[in-house]
């Protein structure tokens, strides 16, 4: 895996290519001259974390013959107050999942994305306390 980072003005707006040319917009804080022209690092972390269990239980749901249509994931993370790093303490995704869709099977395959398979969970859990909800919406 490979990625350059490219800087695209005089202050923190930068740019991450990957080896297929995909690009990712970063941006810093406004509290330190930040413009909001993308995100920060720490949500291009927690964006990972949704992403990466969101294509799990994609492909969990579709092996076993699920007729999902689509899936949204919403995310809330606390951090450390006043520290630097500031790493995360918690972390809850609630997965919502749409579509004809087996609600067992639907909590085995979000249980074993934040259990077992997404790697970014994996890491994060090493500091924070995750936590997760589902619904299945016909």
């Amino acid at each position: 895996m490979k990625i350059e980072i490219r800087r695209l003005d005089d202050a923190f707006h930068l740019q991450a290519v990957n080896e297929e040319g995909n690009t990712l917009e970063t941006d810093g804080a406004p509290d330190i001259g930040g413009h909001g022209k993308g995100m920060r690092p720490m949500q291009v972390v927690i964006a990972a974390l949704g992403t990466c269990s969101s294509i799990d239980v994609i492909l969990l749901l579709r092996k076993q013959k699920q007729d999902m249509k689509d899936i949204r994931v919403s995310i809330e993370a606390e951090r450390e107050q006043d520290k630097t790093p500031a790493l995360f303490t918690d972390i809850h995704l609630h997965y919502q999942l749409f579509g004809n869709i087996d609600d067992k099977k639907a909590e085995r395959a979000v249980s074993l994305s934040m259990d077992k398979l997404c790697s970014v969970a994996k890491i994060l859990e090493k500091t924070a306390k995750i936590t997760w909800s589902y619904e299945v919406v016909g």
